[in-house]
C-alpha cells in the first residue's frame, strides 16, 4: 500500500520505512519540520519524497500522523479525500497525569497506535480505537567491546529537557568514570557546569556513533519521563550492559541481569562500578541485554505488527466508505 507519512522522528522512521510498502514523505525546498523528506538518511528506495502539491493527485491508502497538526494538513493536501488515519503516539503525557486527555480522544475515524503500553495506560483516549506497537529497530549487530573505561549515553536536547531525560543525574555516574554524551543539542552541556566528567560529543550519524558507543563499558539510560528510548534499545542490540532508571515502560524491556534497573540512582551507580571493575561481568550482562531485546524489539516483529494494523485500518476504511456510499444511494433512491 501507499502511506503518507511525515519525517518527524528519525529513529522511528528508520524502522518504519523498512516494510513492504511505499512511503510518501512530504518534502519542501526549506527541508524544514514540515518537509524534511528523507533527510539524507540511507533508506530503501520505497521511501519516496513527494511535493506537498502533488499529494492531491497521488494514490494514498492510509495516512500515518505523528503530530496533531498533521491531521488537518493531510486533509487539505488530499483535497478532502477520506483516507484512513493512524496516529502514532510517541510520548507519555506531560500535563495532569494520570488524567491527561489525548488530543484525539473520542474520535471514531482514526486509530491511535501507542509505542509503549505505558503510554496507552497513561493517556485517556476515551472511545478512540487504540493499540500498542512496541518499538523495533534495525539491528546494528553485537558491536560491543567495552574497551574504554567510560560510559555512554544518547540524549537529544539534554539542556532544554534536563530533568525529563535525567541530564542532571549524569554527574553521579561521572564520579565513577567519564560519561560521553551524543545527541542533538549536546554542545550546550557546558552551560550546566558539570565539569570534565560529562563530555559532549555532538549529533553524530548512527553508524559511527554506534561503533564509538560500543567501545564504552556500559550504556546509561537516565530518562525519568519519556517513552522507551530507541537509543536504549539500540544499545541492547549491540550487546551493551545497560544502567536504566526503572521508569515508564523500561521494566518490560530490561531484565535486571542486563546490567541494572532501579529507581534508586545509587543502586545504578554501584552497578556502574561493578561493570567498570569487571569487564567479563559487563560482557555477560551485555549478552543478556541483546538476547532480551531481540525477543521483544526485533525489526521483523515490529514490521509484522504494523502490517497487521495497516491492513486492518484500510479494510475498515473500505467498509466505512462502502456503507456511506450505500446510505447515500438509499437517500437518493
Amino acid at each position: 500500500m501507499r502511506i503518507l507519512v511525515w519525517h518527524v522522528h528519525g529513529g522511528w522512521m528508520d524502522a518504519f520505512v523498512r516494510g513492504p510498502h511505499e512511503y510518501l514523505i512530504p518534502t519542501n525546498a526549506e527541508r524544514d519540520a514540515w518537509g524534511l523528506g528523507r533527510g539524507g538518511r540511507d533508506w530503501p528506495d520505497s521511501a519516496v519524497e513527494i511535493d506537498p502539491a502533488d499529494v492531491a493527485a497521488a494514490e494514498v491508502d492510509v495516512v500515518v500522523v505523528q503530530r496533531v497538526e498533521e491531521r488537518e494538513l493531510a486533509r487539505r493536501l488530499l483535497g478532502g479525500r477520506e483516507v484512513p488515519v493512524v496516529v502514532v503516539e510517541h510520548n507519555a503525557p506531560r500535563i495532569d497525569v494520570p488524567n491527561s486527555l489525548h488530543p484525539f480522544r473520542d474520535c471514531d475515524d482514526l486509530t491511535i497506535a501507542h509505542v509503549t503500553h505505558w503510554n496507552a495506560l497513561m493517556w485517556d483516549c476515551g472511545t478512540t480505537r487504540t493499540t500498542v506497537i512496541e518499538h523495533g529497530v534495525v539491528d546494528p549487530g553485537p558491536l560491543y567491546t567495552g574497551s574504554l573505561d567510560r560510559f555512554g549515553v544518547v540524549i537529544n536536547e539534554p539542556v532544554r529537557r534536563n530533568r525529563v531525560v535525567g541530564t542532571d543525574l549524569l554527574p553521579r555516574f561521572a564520579a565513577v568514570a567519564p560519561v560521553d554524551v551524543w545527541g542533538m543539542g549536546t554542545e550546550r552541556l557546558p552551560e550546566l557546569g558539570f565539569g570534565d566528567g560529562v563530555v559532549a560529543l555532538g549529533d553524530v550519524p548512527s553508524d559511527p556513533m554506534h561503533a564509538a558507543l560500543a567501545e564504552r563499558r556500559a550504556y546509561v539510560h537516565p530518562n525519568r519521563w519519556t517513552s522507551l528510548g530507541l537509543s536504549l534499545i539500540e544499545a541492547m542490540h549491540m550487546a551493551m550492559p545497560v544502567l536504566v532508571l526503572a521508569t515508564t515502560d523500561a521494566s518490560r524491556t530490561v531484565p535486571a541481569e542486563a546490567g541494572a534497573i532501579a529507581t534508586d540512582v545509587e543502586e545504578l551507580v554501584r552497578a556502574s562500578r561493578t561493570l567498570l571493575e569487571d569487564p567479563d561481568e559487563a560482557r555477560r550482562r551485555g549478552a543478556v541485554a541483546r538476547e532480551a531485546v531481540l525477543a521483544r524489539h526485533a525489526l521483523g516483529r515490529y514490521l509484522a505488527d504494523w502490517d497487521a494494523l495497516l491492513d486492518d485500518v484500510v479494510t475498515r476504511g473500505g467498509r466505512t466508505n462502502r456503507a456511506a456510499g450505500a446510505a447515500l444511494e438509499g437517500s437518493l433512491g
